[in-house]
C-alpha cells in the first residue's frame, strides 16, 4: 500500500496534547517510522489481502500496567490511512489489566495491518514508561516528593518518552539544553569554580532561565547556596548524607536528589525531605508493556 500524506495542518491537528514543536518533532517521528516499516509495500498483506474489505481490531492488553500512548497509535492510523479509525476504550494513563480491550481498529484491512506494529511499538513503549513512572511515584506517595524523568531518552523519541512519563504520574525535568540552566561538574571544570559558572551564566541571561547546580557533598551543596542558584541536583548522596543537605538548605532553595535511585531505596531517599527525584531508568530502562492487536471481524 501507498501511505495517504496528511498535510501539515492536519498533522499538527493529530496530536493537540502537546505543544507544537512537539507536536511537529512527534509527527516527523511517527512519519519515519511508518517509511521504516512499510517501505516499498506491504508485500504479504498485498498477496493475500485481495481487495479492501473493512475489518474490526482490537488492542489488547496482555499484562497489568499503565496504558499510554494511545493518541499515539490514533496518529500513527491517520497517517497511514484516513479511513481508519482509532477508538481509545480507556483513558490514556489508565490502568489496565491483562485481557483488557484498549482501543478499537476499524477500517480496510490492509490498512490495519499496515499501521499495526509501528502504533504498537509507540503503544508498548509509552506504556512500559507509564508503568515504571506509576510504580516510583507510588512509592514516594506518602512524601512531598515529585518523580522527574531526564534527557537519557530513545533519540527522536523524547515528545513520546516524556509524555509518557506524565501519564504515569511523574513530571518533567528539562524537555532540553535550552529550557533550564543546569551546572554540572563539567561545567565546573572549564568554568574553574561553581561560583564562576554561576557568575558567567547570571552575566549572560540574568534572571532568565532557572539555574540549577549539580552538587556531590554538603561543602559544594554550602557553595552552591552562597552562589545563589534556584535549585540544587543533589548528586549519588546516601540517605544519612541527603538527610543532611535537607537540614542544611533549611527550604532555602528546592533540592533534587539524582544518581542510584531504585525502587528498593526510592521511598527512603523521598523520606529526607527532598522535593524531586530525578530517575534516568524511567525513559532509558523501562521494559514494554505486552500489548498485541488482533482482529476479530473481517466483513464481506
Amino acid at each position: 500500500m501507498t501511505l495517504t500524506p496528511a498535510t501539515q495542518p492536519e498533522a499538527l491537528t493529530l496530536l493537540p496534547e502537546l505543544p507544537p514543536a512537539q507536536a511537529r518533532t512527534a509527527i516527523r517521528a511517527i512519519r519515519r517510522a511508518l517509511d521504516e516499516d512499510i517501505g516499498a509495500g506491504d508485500v504479504t498483506t498485498e498477496a493475500i489481502v485481495a481487495d479492501a474489505r473493512p475489518a474490526l481490531g482490537h488492542v489488547v492488553a496482555k499484562a497489568k500496567g499503565i496504558v499510554a500512548g494511545l493518541a499515539v497509535a490514533r496518529a500513527v492510523f491517520a497517517l497511514a490511512d484516513a479511513r481508519v479509525t482509532f477508538v481509545p476504550q480507556v483513558a490514556d494513563g489508565a490502568r489496565v489489566r491483562p485481557g483488557e480491550v484498549v482501543a478499537a481498529v476499524e477500517g480496510p484491512v490492509d490498512a490495519i495491518l499496515a499501521g499495526e506494529r509501528v502504533a504498537l511499538n509507540f503503544l508498548q513503549r509509552m506504556s512500559g514508561i507509564a508503568t515504571l513512572t506509576r510504580r516510583f511515584a507510588d512509592a514516594v506517595a506518602h512524601t512531598k516528593a515529585v518523580i522527574l524523568d531526564t534527557r537519557k531518552t530513545a533519540p527522536g523519541l523524547r515528545p513520546f518518552d516524556k509524555w509518557a512519563v506524565r501519564l504515569g504520574g511523574g513530571q518533567n525535568h528539562r524537555y532540553g539544553l535550552d529550557d533550564m540552566v543546569l551546572i554540572k561538574e563539567n561545567h565546573i571544570a572549564v568554568a574553574g569554580s561553581l561560583v564562576e559558572a554561576v557568575r558567567r551564566v547570571r552575566a549572560r541571561w540574568g534572571e532568565r532561565y532557572t539555574v540549577e547546580a549539580e552538587v556531590r557533598t554538603l561543602e559544594e551543596l554550602e557553595e552552591a547556596l552562597a552562589a545563589g542558584v534556584d535549585r540544587v541536583l543533589l548528586d549519588n548522596m546516601d540517605v544519612a548524607t541527603l538527610r543532611a543537605a535537607v537540614a542544611l538548605t533549611a527550604g532555602r532553595v528546592p533540592l533534587e536528589a539524582s544518581g542510584g535511585i531504585t525502587l528498593d531505596n526510592v521511598a527512603a531517599v523521598a523520606e529526607t525531605g527532598v522535593d524531586f527525584i530525578s530517575v534516568g531508568a524511567l525513559t532509558h530502562s523501562a521494559p514494554a508493556l505486552d500489548l498485541s492487536m488482533l482482529l476479530v471481524e473481517i466483513r464481506t
